[in-house]
């Protein structure tokens, strides 16, 4: 058979394989798997860490993780109510979601007492070996990895530092506290007595279990002339932080708190890990994850980046005066 001859029964061949398949299955593509990522936190849909989720989105995205397209986020908030975790962990463990991201560590402890087979990403985790969630930070075990939220005594020394150095002459400082807000208060507490002793500070705690006591605890730190406050990192906090930092102005106390959305809301000072760069980290895991990883051979990741955020206008309305080296070593300064 000639060169030519040949060519025309290729074509032949071809054209009829054309006729006889729609040209709709020859182009036909699989369907894109849609993965189900469940998100639990003790927040508010209306008053969450916007920024970081937001940073969480976009590490999703740069990933190839886009809303709508492979992925579907399940939301569920606890409106600052931990004893609503469980049910919500149950509902996301019913939706059959391939991975749950839950921050901090009370969303965290309720999924994994929900499930012992969905992978968790936690996120803020405070004290997660001493608390059994996790086996150790290299190892984590089980179906749960993250990123912690604190270094022991180092960010609370740090904190109470800070608020040495905008009020030299402080010897005593007003801690608001929750006994009763999250897993690792004891710790916590225990460990900024320890910050506070290594600093020549007293510590004079003042318990808020409800929004309904803000107004007498802070009646007490006024009866006792306080004149620093340090506001422990609590769900209830986070969630009502505008009224706080409204008392903490009226009653002309300097406050420093973790979140910079407490600076945000009006209070003075804010010290803490950066939570849009956790968030970012948390969509790393995520990915790993949904491409087949195990929680318990990713290790548990330690804050290494912070961020110091002051509030110049309510230092002014405070009649203070931040010093100018404190005000270059800020990463955000409000107006």
């Amino acid at each position: 058979m000639s060169r030519a001859a040949a060519a025309l029964t290729t074509l032949g061949l071809v054209t009829a394989v054309s006729i006889l398949v729609p040209p709709s299955v020859v182009n036909a593509q699989p369907p894109v798997k849609v993965y189900r990522i469940g998100y639990l936190s003790t927040g508010s849909a209306t008053s969450t860490y916007v920024r970081p989720l937001e940073a969480f989105r976009q590490g999703l995205r740069e990933l190839g993780w886009v809303e709508g397209q492979n992925i579907v986020i399940e939301y569920r908030y606890a409106e600052g109510r931990p004893e609503r975790l469980p049910g919500l962990a149950e509902e996301l463990v019913r939706l059959k979601v391939d991975v749950i991201v839950a921050s901090p560590t009370p969303s965290a402890m309720a999924a994994k007492n929900a499930t012992r087979t969905i992978p968790i990403v936690g996120m803020s985790l405070t004290e997660p070996v001493a608390l059994g969630v996790i086996e150790s930070l290299a190892r984590p075990g089980g179906n749960i990895t993250g990123m912690t939220y604190s270094v022991d005594t180092d960010i609370f020394g740090k904190q109470l530092q800070l608020l040495k150095e905008v009020v030299p002459k402080v010897r005593r400082v007003a801690a608001l506290t929750n006994p009763t807000g999250t897993p690792a208060y004891p710790l916590t507490l225990s460990s900024v007595n320890t910050a506070a002793r290594s600093l020549g500070l007293q510590l004079r705690l003042h318990e808020a279990r409800e929004p309904g006591e803000f107004d007498a605890a802070f009646a007490t730190m006024a009866r006792e002339r306080a004149i620093a406050l340090l506001v422990f990192g609590d769900p209830m906090f986070f969630l009502h932080r505008a009224r706080l930092a409204d008392l903490a102005l009226r009653n002309r106390l300097p406050a420093m708190s973790t979140q910079w959305q407490w600076v945000e809301a009006g209070g003075l000072i804010a010290y803490g890990p950066s939570l849009p760069d956790q968030w970012r980290r948390a969509a790393v895991y995520v990915d790993k994850i949904l491409k087949g990883a195990k929680p318990a051979d990713l290790p548990v990741e330690q804050p290494t980046k912070f961020e110091l955020v002051i509030n110049l206008k309510t230092a002014k309305a405070l009649r203070m005066t931040i010093p100018p080296a404190l005000l270059q070593r800020a990463d955000e300064v409000m107006q």
